[in-house]
């Protein structure tokens, strides 16, 4: 596949943040604390942003950044660069390898890029706006055609977050009428619907470093993603949902009203 070279340089930067979270991983030792809203952060999420930053920042010395660890750059920029070092740090502190580096580049408001990559299982998914979605740069991806809620499997984020936005009915309602129901948690199911292994995502509460790399990924593999009430995504966007396209309306329409059997 072509590259820009933003992406180019975008896989060179999560390349290099790689080397730091594999040695930091392999320490038996790790040192987890908590940031402001609970979440937790280690070294490694710290040391793989600056990373990031520092190999974006010399190739494209007038990007802007909004980072999950390091906070918003983005004066007037053209370019953004959003990043989450590891997301999946819970995971990563209790030595399951299941995370992966997420970077994503927004032109002003429109997402044209996005790198998910998981290092310990040897995965890299990117994606440029109409150049297609790939995994480890080769094999293209694609979602499913599953076209009915009925035959759709599902994956949700928490269900604390469904129960603050008071969704918790419909989301039971939902379960009831979609073939499966799960919670992954973290990058994964954003890759299994890129790889059109699942069929649809929903998350009540999200932030921009957790969506937009694999949002771009899901959109250049021929899926939709938006937030709950079906509105394009920005870099203030608090809630999410991607499909595989086919199914996106009536998902939508699920979580715009209460839903009821006609």
């Amino acid at each position: 596949m072509e590259q820009s070279k933003y992406l180019a340089t975008g896989i060179a930067a999560v390349k290099a943040a790689e080397t730091e979270i594999i040695s930091q991983f392999k320490k038996t030792n790790k040192q987890v604390t908590q940031k402001a809203d609970g979440s937790p952060v280690t070294i490694a999420d710290k040391n793989a942003e600056e990373i990031i930053r520092q190999v974006l920042t010399n190739h494209f010395p007038e990007h802007g950044f909004i980072g999950e660890e390091y906070g918003k750059n983005q004066e007037k920029t053209e370019y953004t660069w959003v990043i989450d070092p590891i997301d999946g740090t819970k995971n990563f502190s209790r030595n399951i390898p299941y995370f992966a580096t997420e970077l994503a580049l927004f032109k002003k408001n429109e997402l044209i890029l996005g790198i998910s990559n998981a290092p310990l299982l040897k995965k890299m998914l990117t994606a440029e706006k109409g150049s297609g979605a790939f995994i480890n740069q080769n094999k293209r991806l694609s979602v499913s055609k599953v076209s009915s809620i009925e035959e759709a499997y599902i994956t949700i984020g928490s269900i604390k977050y469904f129960d603050s936005l008071g969704k918790l009915t419909t989301l039971s309602k939902l379960n009831s009428k979609c073939a499966g129901m799960k919670g992954f948690g973290d990058t994964w199911s954003y890759h299994f619907l890129a790889e059109g292994k699942l069929d649809a995502i929903i998350e009540a509460k999200t932030n921009v470093w957790d969506f937009a790399a694999c949002a771009a990924i899901i959109t250049e593999a021929g899926g939709t993603a938006t937030n709950l009430q079906g509105l394009p995504l920005t870099t203030e966007t608090k809630t999410f949902l991607a499909s595989n396209t086919h199914i996106h309306a009536k998902l939508v329409d699920f979580f715009k009203r209460d839903y009821h059997q006609n």
